[in-house]
């Protein structure tokens, strides 16, 4: 058993966090999280709700240090919390205001709760540490193909796995020099975790204490980071900034993950920001595993000792530091040399009239139409003669059904045209761009003059 390493890892002068007033070193972090953790309840598990991903860093390193466990609920909805506090009676929730929730009605009555100051105390004290076989933080799967299911993450294996990340990303920046990262994701969810948090934590990097939204915050938190710059986003955001004609800083790099992005996007982004973009392919069961740089192709590219393995419901998955393979949904081919491509999901496989294809595919060539904003493909519930039928959604401030119909003619099949197809304001994305299934029925029966109903 090694002993444990410090938390931060690095110099304490190192930036650790930074917005547009304040740079925080690594040094005055460990400071937050010992007071912090001093004041912690006796328990075993924390829901952690905080919004400021300084704040929510300090809760998450505070937390870990007690020897208590990070709770990482899919959504901070009321019933999504209960979901996750009943399956752990031992827990608490931390936040930091009315962001979290906590006065807005989301928290179970009487449920204890933790509230970061506006002021964060400080505490003098040895390194941090904790140990890497320790668990850290249970992530929980979106549930976008069924009822969400918790991962547990030792220290150990999100080290692990942020080395290589680091490894896959450290070109995009010169050597010697600590990236500044900016990230759209909110931090309870994996990729937020990996790209946002553990970076910093175990890695020379920091990060913006925000999480920017509209294409205005996210040049502004842009500009308050230092070079070299990483932008940590989702492929929703990424379109909104580059159409926005925002005035941008030159990046070190984007970063893009939790919904499929079209090659197309991923060029007209290094076109107009001057930077590779980096798409990761991963989940909440391996974290990242895999990259690619999407404007220059399909093929992703594993990380080193990553092993894949196709197999009939999926692909068995390999990864240094989890004790066991992994199952996925996803089905690939490989290509040789550490190179696969996604062939979609086991569930997302159509065959109608003895033709086949994927849902990920008719979605991409759905947003590859010029002048689609958003969309998706899926399929109803309801069967008529044995054959689920598939629908779609889309957004546009250009281009009515039919010209939408008329576009996909030419690029899919007729067995697998959307029937219906609805032009809509929005697509009810959540908070890391993911579509509920629930979300998309009720919207396909709203249309575009009822998007919200």
């Amino acid at each position: 058993m090694h002993a444990p390493s410090p938390l931060p890892t690095g110099d304490g002068a190192r930036a650790f966090a930074f917005d547009g007033a304040h740079v925080v070193s690594a040094a005055a972090f460990a400071g937050h999280v010992r007071a912090l953790a001093a004041r912690l309840p006796r328990a075993g598990f924390a829901v952690n709700l905080c919004e400021d991903r300084y704040r929510f860093l300090v809760a998450f390193c505070a937390v870990a240090v007690r020897g208590q466990v990070n709770l990482l609920p899919p959504t901070r909805t009321r019933a999504a919390i209960d979901e996750v506090r009943a399956r752990h009676p031992d827990s608490y929730c931390i936040g930091d205001g009315e962001a979290c929730g906590c006065d807005a009605g989301l928290l179970p009555s009487g449920s204890h709760f933790v509230h970061l100051p506006q002021r964060l105390p400080w505490l003098d004290g040895p390194p941090l540490r904790v140990p890497d076989e320790a668990v850290v933080a249970i992530g929980f799967t979106s549930g976008s193909t069924g009822t969400p299911m918790p991962h547990a993450k030792t220290l150990g294996a999100l080290r692990a796995s942020t080395a290589r990340n680091l490894a896959a990303l450290e070109s995009l920046w010169p050597a010697g020099m600590q990236p500044q990262v900016v990230a759209t994701v909110p931090p309870q969810h994996m990729y937020g975790i990996e790209m946002s948090v553990v970076l910093p934590l175990l890695g020379p990097v920091a990060v913006h204490r925000g999480r920017p939204f509209f294409p205005e915050d996210i040049a502004r938190a842009l500009h308050e980071a230092a070079a070299p710059r990483l932008l940590v986003t989702t492929p929703v955001h990424l379109r909104a900034l580059v159409g926005s004609g925002v005035a941008l800083p030159p990046m070190a790099g984007i970063v893009s993950a939790t919904a499929p992005l079209p090659q197309a996007l991923a060029a007209e982004a290094e076109a107009r920001c001057g930077c590779e973009v980096r798409e990761t392919f991963g989940s909440t069961e391996t974290c990242i595993i895999a990259s690619r740089r999407t404007a220059l192709g399909e093929a992703w590219r594993l990380f080193p000792g990553v092993r894949l393995e196709p197999r009939p419901d999926g692909s068995l998955v390999t990864v240094p530091g989890l004790p066991a393979p992994v199952l996925l949904a996803d089905v690939v081919e490989l290509r040789g040399e550490g190179r696969f491509e996604l062939r979609g999901r086991q569930a997302d496989l159509l065959e109608i009239a003895g033709k086949r294809a994927s849902l990920a595919d008719l979605t991409r060539r759905l947003l590859e139409v010029p002048g689609v904003d958003d969309g998706a493909v899926f399929q109803l519930d309801d069967e008529r003669a044995g054959v689920r039928r598939v629908a779609a959604v889309y957004a546009s401030a250009t281009l009515d059904e039919q010209a939408v119909r008329e576009a996909l003619r030419r690029s899919i099949d007729p067995a697998f045209l959307p029937r219906p197809l609805r032009r809509v304001a929005a697509l009810p994305r959540n908070d890391t761009g993911k579509l509920p299934r629930a979300a998309l029925l009720r919207l396909l029966h709203c249309g575009e003059d009822r998007a919200g109903c």
